[in-house]
């Protein structure tokens, strides 16, 4: 059902309206008042006759109207009922603010489990439980009883009540730009975030969709929402949840589960959402996105009348990845001709004193600047803004000339200016008229930094997205008989672990290149199949209860006599029984030994919110110790994988550190999409293991292999 009916509302009940000012039931009327909310209020109480000269009623069925949605502010255990009768009556859309529910544990995901079903029965869209409210700006339509909102084009999506105040307050004290809805999205009930984001892709009236998450329960849709999404419009997102503690504490606040940091993270970026680590600079961040042109070829220049702003600055830039390119010898030829001879005329630019008697420069500056074709758009950093308070109130009219100028330039070029101001807190006019222009101004310079970076960002999405990476699988497209046979084998036994030799022939199916092992039951077996593999061999522990061999003393190396090899089987053999009395063993594993490379790893796992996820690495014992691990979810393509090896430190190594003779990086990208392939093709994998995979001059070897089903098929 769309969402309409409940982010734009006609007609609200107010169920447990009060005459009691601190309750919630007299807030929201009262503020529905004040704003003068433009659709019809219906308080419901049947103690009260009246509340706010509004005619009060015992029941939502004895509203005489249709009612679009209903506030209800009573109680968790009242809840259900309240449900059914809203049902009955015809109401679309609720706004649950009790908590109570899974955030609390069993007991309230039991009840929240009961209202999902009476607003299903019903066909009611739920925005809760535990929820602090949504407001319709443009409609004054306000949930939440917060005074003097801003009103704007961000729509805002919190699931911190908090968060959300917070973001307002911002607003409302630093900046011209506001609000158009806000969503206390709560537990996820019913309306999920991806939902939200299409409701607002289509509103006309919203420019930028500002969220703080703690925890998704459809990650994966999200994604797919979002990637549509971003392509018209920015989503800005801060996720909590990242520490330990603070994945602890999102659980009990909004009852959804923190996923991995760093799956969350590159997820989100994948999808074109602008992820932001500081709380300080997400509305900022915001503010941007909806006011400014995107920067279409991540180079900006630096505009300072400091130089060591403008070296800060600069480095703080690099860090964020955006380029700082070389002006053209005509745009610094023009730099020269209006700028005292001390200027640097080199991206960045310092004014070197040229502005403290005439601040109209720096619109002069700016306007050769933003005409320059390497540039996309301007970093202004330093004192504008305040000469007309620290040398003469004269100049702060040229100022404001300055900024008017530089306003009708952002239009004029589509190119973005974002301004640092060490006199911001003291509110000259001519800051004022940059943000009425809306060039956003801060008095942080990491701030400032941070917004420039973001319409850099935001710029890469738009120009390098692929149109047909939607986050979905084409499941069992490709999968082989030959698989699902060693599946179905392993389930009829009762086991969800793969034996690794099993592993590694369903590994082969789809072209991975796994050593050819063989399982030998005795010692004479495994010195005749060593004898045939014809060079040292490994021996490892077979047995689906010891997945780890090594802790089982189940591994020994690099074995060429006949009598070292039975030796090895007879004390793996010896040490597993120690490890795991009762385990079920089905001999020892007897693998060539494969020529040196560099050790990675490459796993998938089952993320909680986003679904199949793979890993690449350093492997072997170093993924725990260095944990130089990238993160992607599934399918990747060719791009993507390239990317994940890309980004780990260990990519300097496969690039032949030192002279050394670099590895085979093609193979190891084949490796990562077959890898995908093989998650696509079997839904019953739960995880999947590859330490170590040993990267070569010339391909790869995947020395060890485990795979773990999903409980049940």
């Amino acid at each position: 059902m769309s969402l309409e009916k409940v982010l734009d509302a006609d007609t609200v009940a107010v169920i447990g309206a009060s005459k009691v000012e601190t309750k919630r039931g007299f807030q929201a009327i009262r503020t529905l008042l004040d704003e003068k909310f433009e659709g019809t209020i219906y308080p419901v109480n049947p103690k009260e006759d009246s509340i706010l000269g509004l005619k009060c009623y015992p029941s939502v069925s004895e509203i005489e109207a249709p009612v679009d949605m209903a506030l209800i502010t009573t109680p968790a255990k009242t809840i259900p009922g309240i449900l059914k009768a809203c049902g009955e009556k015809g109401v679309q859309g609720a706004v649950i603010i009790a908590g109570g529910f899974k955030e609390v544990g069993e007991e309230g995901k039991k009840l929240e489990d009961e209202i999902i079903s009476v607003a299903r029965k019903h066909n009611i869209r739920m925005i809760g439980p535990n929820t602090s409210g949504m407001m319709n700006l443009k409609k004054n339509m306000n949930l939440v009883g917060l005074h003097d909102v801003p009103r704007g084009d961000i729509a805002l999506l919190s699931q911190s009540g908090n968060m959300a105040l917070a973001l307002m307050t911002e607003a409302k004290l630093r900046s011209l730009k506001g609000y158009s809805y806000y969503v206390g999205v709560g537990n996820e009930a019913d309306i999920k975030f991806h939902e939200y984001l299409e409701f607002f892709r289509q509103d006309p009236d919203t420019k930028a969709i500002l969220m703080y998450v703690e925890g998704m329960s459809m990650g994966r849709e999200f994604l797919q929402y979002a990637y549509q999404t971003t392509r018209e419009k920015p989503i800005i997102l801060l996720k909590g949840g990242r520490s330990s503690i603070g994945q602890r504490s999102a659980g009990s606040h909004t009852g959804s589960l923190a996923g991995i940091s760093e799956v969350a993270r590159t997820a989100f970026k994948r999808a074109g959402v602008i992820v932001i680590e500081n709380p300080d600079e997400l509305f900022p961040a915001a503010e941007t996105l909806s006011s400014l042109p995107h920067i279409k070829n991540n180079s900006i220049a630096i505009l300072a009348d400091g130089g060591g702003h403008a070296t800060i600055a600069a480095d703080l830039l690099t860090d964020l990845g955006v380029k700082m390119p070389e002006l053209s010898e005509k745009s610094q030829e023009k730099l020269k001709a209006i700028l005292p001879s001390a200027a640097t005329v080199r991206n960045p630019v310092d004014v070197a004193g040229g502005t403290d008697s005439d601040p109209t420069l720096f619109a002069d500056c700016a306007d050769i600047l933003l005409k320059d074709s390497n540039v996309g758009g301007l970093l202004i950093v330093g004192l504008f803004g305040g000469y007309g308070i620290r040398f003469a109130k004269s100049l702060a009219l040229m100022e404001e000339d300055a900024a008017h100028r530089m306003g009708k330039m952002v239009r004029k070029r589509h190119k973005p200016i974002v301004l640092h101001s060490l006199y911001n807190s003291e509110k000259p006019h001519s800051l004022d008229l940059m943000r009425y222009y809306g060039i956003p101004v801060y008095g942080s310079l990491d701030v400032s930094c941070k917004c420039i970076g973001v319409l850099a960002e935001y710029g890469n999405f738009l120009r390098t997205y692929h149109p047909k990476a939607k986050f979905v699988f084409d499941w069992r497209a490709k999968a082989k008989p030959g698989g699902d046979e060693i599946i179905r084998k392993v389930r009829e036994e009762g086991r969800t672990a793969l034996l690794e030799y099993e592993a590694k022939e369903l590994l082969s199916l789809h072209g991975l290149p796994v050593s050819k092992d063989r399982l030998a039951k005795t010692a004479d077996e495994a010195v005749a199949f060593a004898k045939k593999i014809g060079k040292p061999v490994a021996l490892k522990i077979s047995s689906p209860d010891i997945l780890h061999k090594s802790d089982a003393g189940g591994v020994r190396l690099n074995f060429s006599k006949e009598e070292d090899i039975r030796d090895a089987f007879d004390g793996i053999m010896k040490s597993a029984k120690a490890y795991a009395p009762d385990a079920d063993i089905r001999g020892v594993i007897v693998s060539p030994m494969t020529r040196q490379g560099l050790e990675v790893i490459i796993g998938t796992k089952i993320d909680d919110q986003f679904g199949p996820v793979i890993m690449y690495g350093l492997g072997g014992i170093m993924v725990e110790i260095l944990k130089d691990v990238a993160f992607r979810v599934l399918p990747v393509s060719q791009t993507y994988a390239k990317k994940m090896i890309e980004e780990t430190k260990s990519f300097h190594i496969l690039n032949g550190a030192r002279g050394k003779t670099p590895y085979d990086k093609s193979a190891l990208r084949k490796a990562l999409l077959m890898c995908s392939e093989v998650i696509e093709s079997y839904p019953d994998i739960q995880e999947m293991d590859m330490n170590p995979v040993i990267v070569h001059e010339n391909g790869i070897s995947i020395v060890d292999a485990r795979i773990i089903l999903k409980s049940e098929a």
